[in-house]
């Protein structure tokens, strides 16, 4: 064997050792219960590398930070998972992770598990959806996961071994370029199957409930109903 084709042999045995990299990104924060649970999962695929939010960003859909720098920090390094937060959106964590931090392109992007369905109109407000939708911008396979589940006492097993599911196939066979997968998994012990839907379509009425400052300005807490157009 000429010694000068050894060099590109090694380099082309260790690209086809290396295990998957899997980033992992939410809209709840690095701390939420939800992540953690997902990045585990995801681990049992590839090697992890978490990038998210430092607290809570949930309806910050794609938004970008412009006015200020944006920093990161690793919180824990181990055999086949690195966590780090960042002071930006959850778009922020994707881009800052792709461009600047990681030293290979994900195979898989994989974002949630969120606190609460991404159904109908709240995907467009999602950050969660946010981190997929920037994942599918920069050519990854890109999905978003969520859990339709509102307690703080929630079990994310199921959503778990479903994104695990997808994310297999995701890693195995990717996606159409400009295409990005949203999950949402029912609050069930066992979820049956799974099956592709069309976004349901309608919009929130009466959002806001009126509330008052301690000083008497009038002040207003975003609620309201989610109502379905007639199909």
């Amino acid at each position: 064997m000429p010694h000068f084709c050894a060099p590109l042999i090694e380099r082309m045995t260790e690209q086809m050792n290396q295990r998957p990299l899997i980033l992992v990104s939410n809209d709840d924060g690095v701390d939420a219960r939800g992540i953690r649970a997902l990045a585990e999962g995801m681990r049992l695929l590839g090697d992890v590398f978490v990038m998210a939010p430092d607290g809570p960003r949930s309806g910050m859909s794609s938004a970008i930070t412009t006015t200020q720098p944006i920093t990161y920090r690793v919180l824990s390094e181990a055999e086949g998972m690195t966590i780090c937060s960042c002071s930006g959106t959850p778009t922020d964590c994707v881009k800052l992770a792709v461009s600047e931090v990681l030293d290979r392109k994900p195979d898989l992007l994989v974002s949630g598990v969120n606190h609460g369905g991404n159904e109908a109109l709240s995907v467009h407000y999602s950050g969660t959806i946010g981190a997929a939708i920037e994942g599918c911008v920069l050519d990854i396979p890109s999905l978003g996961v969520s859990l339709v589940h509102y307690r703080s006492e929630a079990d994310f097993s199921e959503a778990v071994r479903l994104a695990q599911r997808v994310a297999k196939d995701l890693l195995r066979n990717g996606l159409p370029h400009g295409t990005y997968l949203n999950l949402n998994v029912p609050n069930t012990p066992h979820v049956k199957g799974l099956t592709i839907c069309r976004q349901a379509d309608g919009r929130w009425i009466r959002e806001f409930d009126r509330v008052s400052t301690p000083d008497g300005l009038p002040a207003f807490r975003m609620t309201g109903e989610y109502l379905n157009y007639p199909p």
